[in-house]
């Protein structure tokens, strides 16, 4: 038997128990490399995923895997320092379920970021680029199975997964900082081997920007939810075939750590003028 929603509301009263209960302006998704942000919270606590009721437990290098509240430029954040992936084993819906548990705990706004591969051969290592859509070819979905009417409709729209008015101020606010933006696409694969060089051409063809293996089961989950999502990617490297260079996971982090500053500078802007 399902009981999603009861698993939903004992987590999140045991991750309020433990930050209080003043409300959260905005969840936040850190993808690899890029948690440190999390590190720079004012008055934070830090909650290990291990200890979370139905949490799943992060195995992925370079993921701290817990939960952090705290204040960021004026605003209440709550950040995942790691996520979940569906390469570890995990089912799409306990992929999701932080961002359904955050929904329980009033959350209406969400940032998600990654590490990615460029496939649009304009793009270089160290760009970050703004999520405008994406494609998912993935048969499985995180909202396959029982629907829940208190989270959402069956069938949902997706037109506007990441929203318009978040967009404009990242641009806004990248353009003011003089941090180059690129925007475009990102496609979802399964991982966890990288793609190949030909899945690379495909996904060009159908008109990607930038590929990975994350985000995309958490935007849709949101999206049921009416929540407002801002995404972005971080291209660590370029996709297979692109460049003569074998991909692996080292690059991937030290792409992410070079990048930081201007990471955590446009995060920080456009949470201070985030719209609450």
């Amino acid at each position: 038997m399902d009981h999603l929603m009861e698993k939903m509301q004992e987590a999140a009263m045991y991750i309020t128990s433990r930050i209080g209960n003043e409300p959260v302006d905005i969840g936040m998704v850190l993808g690899s490399g890029l948690g440190g942000l999390a590190d720079e919270l004012e008055d934070a606590v830090a909650i290990s995923y291990k200890d979370i009721p139905f949490f799943p437990v992060s195995t992925v290098f370079g993921h701290k895997g817990r939960l952090v509240a705290g204040n960021l430029e004026g605003k209440r954040v709550l950040c995942m320092q790691g996520r979940f992936h569906y390469y570890e084993g995990y089912g799409m819906d306990q992929v999701v379920f932080p961002i359904q548990v955050m929904h329980a705990m009033g959350i209406r706004q969400l940032l998600v970021t990654n590490a990615a591969g460029g496939v649009n051969t304009a793009y270089q290592p160290g760009d970050l680029m703004l999520i405008t859509d994406h494609i998912k070819l993935i048969a499985d979905s995180p909202m396959r199975g029982p629907n829940h009417e208190e989270l959402g409709e069956r069938f949902f729209d997706m037109t506007h997964a990441y929203d318009k008015k978040l967009c404009a101020l990242a641009r806004e606010e990248a353009k003011r900082l003089s941090i180059p933006l690129q925007e475009g696409v990102y496609m979802f694969f399964a991982g966890p081997s990288y793609e190949t060089p030909a899945e690379v051409r495909s996904a060009r063809i159908l008109g990607a920007d930038a590929v990975g293996m994350s985000t995309v089961p958490e935007a849709i989950a949101a999206s049921q939810m009416r929540m407002k999502v801002l995404g972005i990617s971080c291209i660590t490297n370029m996709a297979a075939g692109i460049l003569d260079q074998p991909l692996n996971h080292t690059e991937v982090m030290e792409t992410s750590d070079r990048v930081k500053e201007a990471f955590t500078s446009l995060v920080r802007n456009v949470t201070r003028l985030w719209p609450v």
